[in-house]
């Protein structure tokens, strides 16, 4: 995979910009969501399509800078976090900015990651319900699979590691760290949905284009 890290501190007016109509790993259970029959796309799905496109059209992001209570302590402590992984695993945890795909508007701002790409690092600082939720099944939550699945895609990584940490937990209960390989997270299938989806965003914008076509200004 080919792709060109854009420097940019997350939430900064230059990363909102680097984002704006591409297809990011926030946003990869939307494209994913299905009806409780397992067949027809949610609304997410569509909502997410348009916001892709607007945001191409008018060449602004639509996203949020809202930052909720919960977010902001998840922030606040994600540099102990990190430190908490390295000390667990022994690796040096490397940062980069957005990686934008070099042929395909798509991309992901990683939390981190080894080496050059090799392996990816997802950190979550949970709120102590869904923290004792991943201690008791190691499963990592759908919509965090999902983006954990797109940064897959996107950087060609061989795994990612997702890491949650919570210090108000008993020391030995504080952290869990589970890996997800690329052939188990089925990044083709992946890949083959993403595509779909961004020609879905192309088709919206070439039939807007089409519109204003043939829309006659008055005088």
């Amino acid at each position: 995979m080919s792709f060109t890290v854009i420097t940019a501190e997350q939430r900064s007016p230059e990363w909102y910009q680097a984002r704006a109509g591409r297809l990011t790993g926030s946003v990869a259970s939307d494209i994913l969501a299905k009806l409780k029959d397992g067949k027809t796309p949610a609304a997410s799905r569509r909502n997410l399509c348009l916001k892709l496109m607007l945001e191409r059209v008018t060449g602004k992001s639509q996203e949020s800078d809202y930052v909720s209570p919960a977010m902001q302590a998840g922030i606040d402590r994600e540099a102990d976090a990190f430190k908490a992984y390295e000390v667990l695993t022994g690796d040096m945890v490397l940062r980069s900015g957005f990686l934008a795909h070099d042929t395909l508007m798509a991309g992901c701002s990683l939390d981190g990651h080894l080496g050059n790409f090799q392996k990816l690092l997802s950190i979550k600082c949970r709120q102590p319900n869904a923290h004792l939720e991943f201690l008791r099944t190691g499963k990592i939550p759908g919509e965090a699979l999902a983006q954990l699945r797109h940064e897959l895609w996107i950087t060609g990584a061989d795994s990612h590691d997702y890491f949650s940490w919570n210090p108000d937990f008993p020391d030995d209960c504080q952290s869990r760290l589970a890996t997800l390989t690329r052939e188990q997270a089925d990044v083709p299938s992946y890949e083959a949905e993403a595509l779909r989806f961004l020609a879905e965003v192309e088709t919206e914008i070439n039939a807007l284009n089409t519109m204003r076509q043939g829309w006659q200004v008055v005088a």
